[in-house]
């Protein structure tokens, strides 16, 4: 089968291409110059620099007859932050374009779509209560990317939602979005401060499987909760220490209240300068300090994940981001302007 990738120099774009590739798929992606300097990109990938979104429905149309499968890699997720409303620019970049190109797949006979979404829509179902996307523009963004996608699903036409978590591995040129975090926990003294709680994870190299899988296997239109290892904060943070040279680092869990003191911090940060971001600092407290689990049974299996090296793919993540911040390695970073 040709699958056609959008973000094939991504993170995740990559690794789909990799994983299709290795089961006998023919692979053609498309991303947003420049290539990440170093990048060890499949040679089988018929690559082309540019945004989709800029294309004509004829030219995505010559991209996409000819195609079986479409992974949907691109978007832009909820370390951004714009001045408000940032909702608006989320789907500008999110759902927008992806249900012009969805319908165009459609058309040209394209049958099976796997896209990229996140485990907050995953805990924003299981957890109604909390009301996530009232006020999260990031998360309600997500919900509708989901539901718009899963309109197209019909007999002849696949979809498939991944709803990814916390993902680790890299790849040499583009900027881990943990970078920000080895900074911080550089910076914190003598003791690395979080929350309480915990969250899923998977690496990178499973990603690519579960990507590969949803083309493979899936039929209708379904979301898939995506989720390996289940990890309490403290336990995924010594392995980052360890990895950050500084194994012997105390964690200290705050409570709650005291978590939430910190984001506030945050929170006027961003309404001092004008900005707002993906999600309410103050208000996402009640997902960070809860067990973001998912089983593997749910999703991971199904698509055929097998396991992995935890803590080096944590490792290959920690190493990448010290390189920036201690060396400053070129590398290119998430676009959205």
């Amino acid at each position: 089968m040709k699958v056609f990738i959008i973000g094939g120099t991504g993170l995740l774009g990559c690794a789909a291409a990799k994983e299709l590739l290795s089961r006998g798929h023919e692979v053609a992606a498309m991303a947003l110059p420049p290539r990440p300097p170093g990048a060890d990109l499949p040679g089988q990938m018929a690559l082309e620099y540019g945004d989709y979104s800029k294309l004509s429905d004829d030219e995505l149309r010559a991209r996409l007859r000819g195609c079986g499968g479409l992974v949907f890699a691109g978007g832009i997720d909820e370390r951004i932050e714009a001045p408000p409303p940032i909702y608006e620019l989320f789907m500008a970049h999110n759902v927008t374009p992806l249900k012009r190109l969805l319908t165009l797949a459609k058309e040209c006979g394209v049958r099976h779509v796997a896209v990229c979404g996140s485990y907050f829509s995953y805990f924003t179902k299981v957890r109604p209560e909390e009301e996530f996307p009232k006020w999260h523009p990031y998360v309600k963004c997500r919900m509708e990317q989901e539901e718009m996608c899963l309109s197209f699903a019909d007999e002849n036409f696949d979809v498939a939602i991944l709803e990814l978590p916390y993902i680790f591995g890299a790849m040499q040129g583009r900027k881990p979005v943990w970078t920000f975090v080895v900074e911080m926990f550089r910076k914190l003294k003598p003791w690395t401060f979080f929350c309480k709680g915990g969250t899923t994870m998977v690496t990178v190299r499973q990603v690519g499987q579960a990507l590969a899988g949803a083309i493979e296997r899936n039929r209708g239109g379904n979301c898939y909760p995506i989720g390996w290892w289940n990890l309490k904060w403290p336990e995924m943070i010594k392995i980052w220490h360890k990895h950050m040279g500084c194994p012997k680092k105390k964690v200290c869990v705050l409570p709650t209240w005291m978590f939430k003191f910190g984001l506030k911090g945050m929170r006027k940060k961003q309404i001092k300068h004008g900005i707002e971001g993906g999600a309410h600092m103050v208000k996402f407290a009640r997902l960070q300090c809860t067990d973001q689990f998912i089983g593997r049974e749910l999703g991971s299996v199904p698509l055929g994940v097998t396991d992995d090296d935890l803590d080096a793919a944590i490792g290959e993540s920690v190493r990448l981001s010290l390189d920036i911040l201690d060396k400053g390695i070129e590398v290119v970073e998430m676009k959205w302007e």
